[in-house]
């Protein structure tokens, strides 16, 4: 079955050029011109991603964002937008955006961006039952489910994680970022293999994308008097250790 993308853009060229593309890539593609509409066709089709353009009359592309995940709705959105100061891009991950593109935009760069997306969201198929033993073995404790570091810890299973006593309010894109460099604390994660862990495609030297994430996800870890976690090497990557 073809992936479902809602696309909503107030400016009708770029709203038929894009439906044009995404029909021809093998999406199956619902485009409305405006936030109210895309809310209404999201609560009556449930598509696998949303694309939505930032400034749209009435209700924007953020306040969709907003009120979908207020509903506690996770599907991924890729956002469209011609701002490009950082911090209008962290208004849209403060609006619980997954990722978004610059205009103007290459399409394929579009095209990219939502295949890491689907990826990620795809669910994981459940795990091969095991053979019958014998002897059960005892169950094992639930402190093994967690993964720790830097007074950092984590539940994958349940998407949690806490520094310290305090819970981390982490969105999905936030949550496996912080995992990545947990598994691997002390370790130099080099830019590459950050955005082929976490979005599946490297968008090359230029993309600051990758700077806003590590920029929100310290904010949410710093606390006063404590140790910043979360350390930049310069011309390299990012590394996770305390002081």
């Amino acid at each position: 079955m073809p992936h479902t993308v809602l696309l909503a853009e107030d400016d009708r060229a770029i709203r038929n050029a894009l439906e044009r593309a995404l029909t021809l890539e093998g999406y199956r593609v619902t485009a409305v011109a405006d936030g109210v509409e895309a809310l209404a066709q999201a609560h009556r089709s449930r598509p696998d991603v949303l694309v939505l353009d930032v400034m749209m009359p009435g209700i924007d592309g953020l306040q969709v964002c907003r009120v979908l995940r207020a509903e506690g709705d996770r599907t991924p959105v890729l956002m469209l937008t011609a701002l490009v100061e950082t911090a209008d891009r962290i208004a849209g991950l403060d609006a619980g955006a997954d990722d978004y593109v610059v205009k103007p935009f290459d399409v394929e760069e579009v095209f990219a961006r939502l295949r890491a997306l689907l990826r990620r969201a795809a669910p994981v198929a459940p795990a091969p039952a095991p053979e019958p033993v014998p002897e059960p073995k005892p169950k094992p404790e639930p402190s093994g489910r967690f993964v720790e570091a830097a007074g950092l810890r984590m539940d994958p299973q349940a998407r949690r994680a806490w520094r310290g006593g305090r819970e981390l309010e982490l969105t999905r894109t936030e949550f496996e970022l912080l995992e990545l460099l947990i598994r691997h604390a002390g370790v130099v994660l080099e830019h590459a293999t950050i955005y082929d862990r976490i979005w599946g495609y490297d968008f090359g030297p230029g993309s600051k994308n990758l700077a806003v994430y590590v920029g929100y996800l310290r904010r949410k870890l710093d606390e006063p008097g404590a140790p910043q976690l979360i350390h930049t090497v310069r011309g390299v990557g990012y590394v996770l250790r305390e002081g």
